[in-house]
Parts: C-alpha cells; structure tokens; sequence
C-alpha cells in the first residue's frame, strides 16, 4: 500500500560514472609511438579565404542568368581556424585520461527519502543479477574501437589504441588494440584484452576497485593531413562584420583539444535496444535517444520506450522492464543527469 503513494522525487541527480577528460592532440611519426619525446603538441592555426557562393539561392535568383551572375562575383569571405599534422609527421596522437566510479544506487541528490529508498533496492536487485557485465563490455569495446575519435578515425591507413591501468601513479595493467579491427556498427562478446578491460571497468562500476585509464589512440592519416578537434560554438551570433571568425576550435594551454563531452558521448554510444537498432547501429545513451545529426529522437514517449517511462513503470509501478531495456536505464543514470519530475 505504501509503495503506491510513492511519486517520483521533484529533485533527483546522478553524478556520471564514466568522468572523462579533455583529449589533448599530439602529432609524430608511426614507428616513434614506443618515444614520448618525439610527439609535440598539435597548435591552431587561423585561414582567411575566399570562397564561392555555394548555397542554395532563391529561385527567382537561380533561374536568372544575370541575377545569378550578380551573386556569385560576391565574395565569400571566411575566417576559421585548423589543425592539421605537420608535413614531418604522418600520425595523430590523442590522449584522455578516465576514472569508473561506483555506488550508483546512491543518487547524488533527492528531496524524497521513500523514492530514493525504492531506487536504491531496484537498482541494488538489477546490479545484483547482471554484476554491469553487458555495459562494462560495450564501454570497453569503445575504447578498444576508437569510437572516440570520431572524424579522426575515418579514413586512417591505421589505428592503434593503448590502455594503461594507472594505479598510484604507476601502471598495473596494459593493453593495445588494432581499432580498426572492430565493427561500429555492432557488438561482440568480449574475449581477450577487451574481456580484461571490460572486467577493469565492471570492478570500477561495481565499486569494487579503484578504476583509472589512461587512454592513448595513434592514427596515422598521412602527412600534412586535417585533423579534428571540437568545434566551439558560438554564442554571439551578431555576426556580419567583415573579418569575423565564423570557426573557432576547442584547445587547452595552446593545445588543439578535444570537449571532455564529446569523448564521453562516443563512450557510451552503445544503445542498441531501440526500434530500427539494427539497421541504424548504436546510438548514444540519452532519456529520448536523441541524436542531434539526424534530427531524430529514437525513443519516443508515445511508444513508452524513453528512460522517463520506463524508469517510472519500474520505480512506481512494478512494471519490471525487459532485459535489455534494463540495461538501457541504468546505462542512463551511469550517463548521470538531473532527472526529478517535473512541475
């Protein structure tokens, strides 16, 4: 009886399991990954130019000659920054430390003692059947992958990712994967180096063991090549002034840079439970499995599939949800967020 007044807390937060840090960007040769020294930080440099009109005219414009003629002589003038590898060097070096952080039962705030007392029995039950075995796997083979690169990883001849455990400062644990090796559109079963990764990652979830990775992926694209790191946004869009910079990239004391975010977003890309998954692939572990380049929300409200439905069904309902919805749920508050009801 009691369980049916619960409601869900107005004030909820999940502090991110899976803390991240920038990525910083380094630019060498392939046979000095063994050599530190040789890798040198990868800097910004500004290009003015002029290019063409491109964009879509209006048609009245389009199908005038002399219109048309009119406007591309205009000149399209940018300003953007770039990074690209020297033209010594042929390889990207990209670096970012994680730390796997447990006790995810335990909201990092709530205003309602019965609620957080129900959370923290449902979650207790799910981490005590499944031990984050299928989620410590994906997050693993991300890292193997080099799903973080992002545009850095298209196109490379190849791609060599290397994990160290670091425990005290020293390293305890080492392994070195062949990211293009792996599949981006699905998941395997673990075995080998990504099965030692994963179950690094699954102690440091569970709360069982300290969890901090160093991560380092070399890319070799090719000398001179464009690299990329984050773009900015930019908020002061009273743009129109000529010699505005119209793109401005992420660095870190001087250093081309990758957001801390968009690292973490690539990790836990491993949401392959929702409708159309398997012509898709994995998408990002969000509450409506939106993804933004698409301008799609794959877990719609209506078809009861998005993290808010399924999280009340089982917190306030009873309603236990499959198994691999489960896994998405919790995958969501490992993600972190606030997530109280709204008024």
């Amino acid at each position: 009886m009691a369980k049916a007044t619960i409601k869900t807390a107005s004030v909820l937060a999940f502090e991110r399991k899976l803390a991240n840090s920038d990525a910083r960007l380094f630019a060498g040769n392939w046979q000095e990954r063994d050599n530190p020294a040789a890798w040198l930080p990868l800097s910004l440099q500004e290009k003015a130019v002029r290019g063409t009109i491109s964009n879509r005219l209006k048609k009245a414009t389009a199908e005038d000659p002399a219109k048309l003629d009119n406007e591309i002589q205009k000149p399209n003038l940018q300003r953007v920054d770039v990074a690209t590898l020297p033209f010594d060097a042929d390889t990207l070096r990209v670096g970012f430390t994680l730390r796997v952080m447990g006790n995810l039962a335990q909201p990092s705030a709530c205003n309602d003692q019965a609620y957080q007392a129900v959370l923290g029995e449902k979650i207790g039950d799910y981490v005590r059947e499944h031990q984050f075995h299928e989620l410590a796997a994906r997050y693993a083979e991300n890292l193997a992958n080099g799903r973080f690169l992002w545009r850095n990883r298209v196109g490379a001849e190849a791609v060599e990712v290397r994990i160290n455990r670091l425990e005290q400062g020293l390293v305890k644990q080492s392994w070195v994967f062949d990211a293009l090796s792996f599949n981006l559109r699905a998941f395997s079963k673990p075995q080998g180096a990504v099965s030692e990764l994963s179950e690094v990652i699954r102690q440091g979830l569970l709360g069982n063991d300290f969890a901090l990775l160093k991560v380092e992926a070399f890319v070799r694209l090719g000398a001179g090549q464009e690299v990329f790191p984050s773009q900015e946004l930019v908020l002061d869009q009273s743009s129109g002034k000529e010699g505005k910079k119209s793109k401005y990239l992420y660095q870190v004391e001087g250093i081309a840079a990758m957001h801390s975010q968009k690292i973490g977003n690539a990790l836990r890309t491993i949401d392959t439970w929702y409708p159309g998954a398997e012509e898709l692939g994995p998408i990002a572990v969000e509450p409506y499995g939106s993804v933004t380049s698409r301008g799609t929300a794959y877990r719609q409200p209506k078809a009861n599939i998005d993290f808010y439905t399924l999280l009340d069904n089982w917190m306030l309902k009873d309603k236990l949800p499959i198994v691999e919805q489960q896994h998405y749920v919790i995958a969501t508050l490992v993600r972190g967020g606030v997530f109280g009801e709204a008024d």
